[in-house]
């Protein structure tokens, strides 16, 4: 396959995150949010929680691939499962903390960076 093509299965596999996770795909949440695609992408602008689930849902979707799972049928388990994991994990301690930390270091940097 060429380039070309190995990019535009990855984004589609991106997408498929992106719809079971937010809902909508990349190119969606652009139009929904001109004045930040500028400058990144629905990932960039996520909580620490999505980014730890996506994370989670990238590892489940390489597993269910390998097993010869179809497109759909992942997107509807990584769907029940990105809504299981926020329902889990959305109060977690540990979590809190790190977007504590996550907020103390980020202030810092504006502070810096003045």
């Amino acid at each position: 396959m060429t380039e070309k093509q190995n990019n535009f299965i990855y984004a589609e596999e991106a997408d498929v995150l992106n719809v079971a996770l937010f809902g909508m795909t990349a190119k969606e949440w652009r139009e929904k949010n001109p004045e930040l695609a500028n400058s990144g992408n629905i990932r960039d602008y996520t909580d620490l929680l999505h980014l730890i689930i996506l994370n989670n849902l990238e590892n489940i979707n390489a597993q269910l691939i390998k097993s010869g799972i179809s497109q759909k049928e992942r997107l509807i388990t990584l769907n029940q499962t990105a809504k299981s994991q926020i329902e889990l994990l959305k109060g977690n301690k540990n979590i809190k903390e790190l977007e504590y930390l996550e907020k103390k270091i980020n202030n810092n940097n504006l502070l810096v960076n003045e």
